[in-house]
Order: C-alpha cells, then sequence, then structure tokens
C-alpha cells in the first residue's frame, strides 16, 4: 500500500509538472505571438503611416498648379496684341527696314565697327544716348496723344520727329518706313479711328511715330509695344553689321543677348521721358549718317 501511494505521489507530481511546465510553455508562447503581432502591427502602422504621409502631398503637389502654371490662360486681347506686335515689327513685315543702316556702313569703312566687339558698343551708344532713345520717346508720345485722341498733340510729335533727324538719309530712312508701316496697317491691320489719327499727322509721318500711332488704335498696351519696337530696330542695325563686317549668325545673336538689358533701359527711360528730355550724344554716329550720303560704293540706303 505505501509503494502505491508512492508511485501515485509520484504520478501526480509528475503530471503537475508537465501541467505546469506545459502551462508556461504555452502561456510563454501566447505572450510571444501576442507580442509579434503586437510588433507586427506597429511595424505595418509606422510603415502605413510612412507611406501615407509621403504619398498624399506627391498626390496633392501633382494635382494643383505649379508657379509656372499659374499665369496659364492668355486673355482674348492680350493674345491678340502680341500677335500683332509679333507681326508688325518682325523682319518680314514689308517697310523696307533691310535696305537701311543708318549710318554703320560707313562707319565699317571707316574701321570704327570692325568685330562683333565694336558693333556692340557702337549700337550700346547709339541705342541709349542717340537715335534709338529719341524714337522711342516719339513713339511713346505719339501713343499716348493717339491714345487719348489728342490731335493737336499728335501733330506736334509728329512734326517734331520729322525735323528730328541729323542727315538727309536719316530722314529718307524713317520718313519711308513710316508711311509703309501706315499704308500697310490700313490695308491689313484696319481699325476705328486710324484714318483720323493718320490725318493729324500732316505729311509728317516717321516710323516711331507710325508704330506708335498704330498700336495705340488697336489698344494695344505702350509698354510692350516699346519693347518690340527698340527689339526690331537694334535685330536690323546687327542685321546690317552683320553682312557688313561681317559676322556669323552666332555673333550676331550674341550681340543681340548682351543688348537686352540696354534695350530693357532705354525702353524704362523712354517711358518716364517727355519731349523736353529729347536729345543725341553720339556725334560720331550723326557724322556716319551724313558721311554715308557721299559714301562711293555702298549696299545700304543710308
Amino acid at each position: 500500500m505505501r509503494r502505491r501511494r508512492m508511485i501515485m505521489a509520484t504520478t501526480v507530481i509528475t503530471i503537475t509538472t508537465v501541467i505546469t511546465i506545459t502551462t508556461v510553455i504555452t502561456i510563454t508562447t501566447v505572450i510571444t505571438i501576442i507580442t509579434t503581432m503586437a510588433t507586427t502591427i506597429t511595424t505595418t502602422s509606422i510603415a502605413t503611416t510612412i507611406i501615407t504621409t509621403t504619398i498624399t502631398p506627391m498626390l496633392m503637389t501633382t494635382s494643383e498648379p505649379g508657379p509656372a502654371d499659374a499665369g496659364r490662360g492668355m486673355k482674348a486681347d492680350e493674345a491678340a496684341a502680341l500677335y500683332r506686335l509679333m507681326t508688325w515689327l518682325s523682319p518680314a513685315f514689308p517697310v523696307g527696314a533691310f535696305s537701311y543702316s543708318s549710318g554703320i556702313e560707313w562707319a565699317v569703312e571707316a574701321g570704327d565697327i570692325t568685330d562683333a566687339a565694336s558693333l556692340r558698343d557702337w549700337l550700346a551708344a547709339i541705342l541709349g544716348g542717340g537715335s534709338g532713345f529719341c524714337d522711342a520717346v516719339f513713339l511713346a508720345q505719339a501713343h499716348r496723344a493717339a491714345s487719348a485722341q489728342d490731335e493737336a498733340g499728335l501733330r506736334e510729335i509728329a512734326e517734331l520727329a520729322a525735323a528730328f533727324v541729323p542727315s538727309r538719309e536719316r530722314q529718307l530712312e524713317t520718313s519711308t518706313q513710316g508711311r509703309a508701316f501706315i499704308e500697310i496697317a490700313r490695308s491689313a491691320w484696319a481699325c476705328d479711328g486710324l484714318d483720323g489719327m493718320v490725318a493729324a499727322c500732316g505729311s509728317s509721318m516717321v516710323y516711331p511715330v507710325a508704330v506708335g500711332l498704330v498700336s495705340a488704335g488697336h489698344a494695344v498696351p505702350l509698354e510692350p509695344a516699346m519693347h518690340a519696337f527698340l527689339h526690331a530696330v537694334v535685330s536690323n542695325w546687327i542685321s546690317a553689321g552683320a553682312r557688313l563686317v561681317p559676322l556669323g549668325q552666332t555673333d550676331s545673336q550674341r550681340i543681340l543677348a548682351s543688348l537686352e538689358a540696354d534695350v530693357a533701359d532705354t525702353a524704362k527711360r523712354a517711358l518716364e521721358a517727355s519731349l523736353d528730355d529729347l536729345g543725341s550724344a553720339t556725334f560720331r554716329a550723326d557724322l556716319a549718317s551724313l558721311r554715308h550720303e557721299t559714301q562711293y560704293t555702298r549696299l545700304f540706303r543710308s
């Protein structure tokens, strides 16, 4: 009996030990599984958060217009103004600008202009302190007078502009281009009031006045008209110099690029100037236009 009791006790202890160990193992396993699941859930949540945080701004950025697109959508009147300026002041517009060099031909023969650098310096001078600035002032004044329908003021500006040239050839250059510009504008780009404004100018119609008058008649803003005009004038001077020096196309574009700030500065000063601010300080360029009248061999009319 005693032995049976001992066996039974041993069995109970063994069973209890097994149950205890099994229970401990089971609980440990459950805890491990729970911990693993919690870690997985946490990791997944973090990953989800990171992905969500990363993707959401990307989607928002993609759907919203960027700074470059902020001004997207040109108005009809702005598109019309741009189209007309690009047409009127294009080298293809038939005013005969390619026939004139504004005295550059004589400057090349005299040795004042020999390369791209000297041509650039010459053009910067006449742009900022010579005929470029004066013509820009006349354009601005004509545009304002025409916009205000000030016929008396427009006539005064046109007469002064026609007289404000240093030589016979420069007079031929600016008046021929001015009349051609008006005639083509009347034929292809007619607008209300244009004939009356042209009549107010009388026989004095020079190129910058014609551009200012027609731009005002078509309600083209003054500032872009001014920049387009000066760009066209400078481009024509460079074209003449390129043929006379001669220069390649790359050098020509480099000169045009280098004069960008000069054009902007001249336009700004001309927009702020009055007729009392007119004046030229480019005596050598004025002399070149006078000397060109008697130059023996010539490719250009001025």
